[in-house]
């Protein structure tokens, strides 16, 4: 990053501080990144009582198990770095001094990376991962790495070898997946902010439940050399945090883009719901669906009906030959690679979750895996066609975004949710329904926003869904601050 991105970075940091002020809580766990950035560099706070704070809640909340590494003294110290720096009149990067959090499938200097996974264990990486690495040269303070699904490979982040993750809201309740740990955390007021990965909806339906935000980029828009694969054709970083003015902040760092992110006048907002989307939900989902669509209008936008054909039929032929493909090429040179394993049949012969054991055996190694003839005719045809009727949904309906639940229905209890959950009345698999809204844009690599909107009668948070045209993370980012200061923040737990 140059000195004048830096300078670009900490003018923008300076305005997105002016929401609202620091002062609302005593409680420093409160902070949002960019106000502990803020008040860090302008002495208000130190690193090392943020970290302190953090590192307290941590362990007051340790049954959440949303880390794996809680690196208390490797923080500490990084923290008392950065206020010597502050201190000294030293350079300040955006991020100085601010605690984060990243899912334990991307790499960390001197930490374990395990993703999750018995044969992971001891992979301690030499470098960070390049997106983990942008956040650290912008002065970010690793708090640890946080629990997932084994090896990403499932949304309720039920964990066979590390243990489930207990929502932040509901500790009995699951955190969804795979980026749980993050979601938790960042959630439960144990790290400001963090990273996750998302393949099918790994970071947006953690962030949904959790009650933070979370940003699934444009595939290629972040960096992803150094985390443990999928899929090369739709993983990606992404981050998560409690306001939509942090995962600004953490977009331009990662990414370089320095332009000003401001509230979208809902006004000149056109937003299409599709039916195949806002269909058969959860009765509170869809209460406080219809509630914030509601608000919406009555604020200006425009939201209309919208077909988006055969967009879902489309998705649901493309999504699993590419990713199930995919993973065995792509497992087994990273973990070769990064001499992590001998290969993939290592780690997957020390799998425990049965879930995540079933898919590799028989979906990836076995002999149900996808054809390499059908993966070639999926990425020839199907997912080239996918993508064209995304185009053509934004295009002919002039819209910005498509809008929709990002879950069907809030987060399920841990115990007895691994395989079905009931949803108005019906018994239905659990990761098709929690994937059903998110999976359909990650296949053809558009971004996707989740935006917290309430809870449920029960507590639980439901988040709503931003999808829109490759490239448009920036207006989509717009967009969902717009609908945060409409709706106004969610209670915490």
């Amino acid at each position: 990053m140059t000195l004048r991105d830096k300078t670009v970075l900490l003018a923008l940091l300076a305005g997105l501080a002016c929401g609202p002020a620091i002062a609302q809580s005593d409680d420093m766990t409160e902070m949002t990144a960019t106000e502990a950035a803020a008040a860090i560099r302008d002495g208000t706070i130190t690193s090392r009582a943020l970290v302190d704070a953090l590192i307290e809640k941590a362990n007051a909340g340790s049954g959440l198990n949303a880390f794996i590494t809680l690196d208390a003294d490797g923080a500490r110290a990084a923290a008392d770095k950065a206020d010597a720096t502050v201190k000294s009149g030293g350079a300040l990067g955006p991020l100085h001094g601010v605690p984060v959090v990243a899912k334990d499938n991307i790499n960390s200097a001197g930490l374990p990376t395990t993703a999750g996974t018995p044969a992971l264990k001891e992979h301690v990486p030499a470098a960070n991962a390049p997106v983990l690495q942008k956040l650290v040269d912008a002065g970010a303070v690793l708090l640890g790495k946080t629990n997932l699904h084994e090896l990403a490979f499932g949304i309720t982040s039920n964990n066979a070898a590390f243990g489930a993750v207990g929502n932040a809201y509901a500790p009995d309740r699951f955190a969804g997946g795979s980026s749980g740990g993050t979601g938790a955390a960042v959630g439960a007021r144990m790290a400001p902010a963090g990273l996750g990965t998302d393949t099918g909806g790994s970071v947006r339906i953690p962030a949904a439940l959790n009650g933070i935000a979370g940003l699934r980029p444009t595939m290629g828009r972040y960096p992803q050399a150094g985390i443990v694969p999928i899929s090369h054709t739709r993983d990606t970083a992404g981050p998560m945090a409690r306001s939509i003015a942090d995962l600004v902040l953490l977009d331009s760092v990662v990414t370089g883009d320095t332009a000003e992110v401001t509230p979208a006048p809902l006004a000149d907002v056109r937003l299409g719901v599709a039916a195949q989307f806002a269909g058969d939900l959860d009765p509170e989902t869809k209460r406080l669906f219809d509630a914030a669509i509601a608000s919406l209008e009555k604020a200006g936008a425009t939201v209309i009906e919208v077909d988006v054909g055969n967009i879902v039929d489309l998705a649901g032929k493309v999504g699993f030959p590419v990713a199930l493909f995919e993973a065995r090429g792509d497992l087994d040179s990273f973990v070769k690679d990064h001499g992590a394993a001998s290969g993939i049949e290592a780690v997957v012969t020390g799998i425990a979750s049965p879930d995540v054991k079933f898919v590799l055996e028989n979906l990836v190694l076995g002999e149900q895996a996808p054809p390499e003839a059908v993966y070639k005719d999926v990425m020839a045809t199907l997912r080239p066609q996918l993508i064209a009727a995304y185009e053509a949904a934004f295009a002919d309906n002039g819209i910005d975004a498509l809008v929709f639940p990002t879950t069907p229905l809030p987060a399920q209890p841990i115990e007895g949710s691994d395989m079905n959950v009931v949803l108005n009345g019906k018994e239905v698999p659990t990761f098709q329904t929690f994937i059903r809204n998110t999976d359909p844009g990650s296949n053809a690599g558009i971004p996707g926003l989740s935006v917290p909107i309430g809870l449920t009668a029960e507590g639980l948070p439901v988040g709503i869904e931003l999808d829109g045209p490759a490239g448009s993370d920036r207006r989509l980012l717009a967009i969902g601050m717009s609908i945060e200061e409409l709706i106004g923040p969610i209670p915490a737990p």
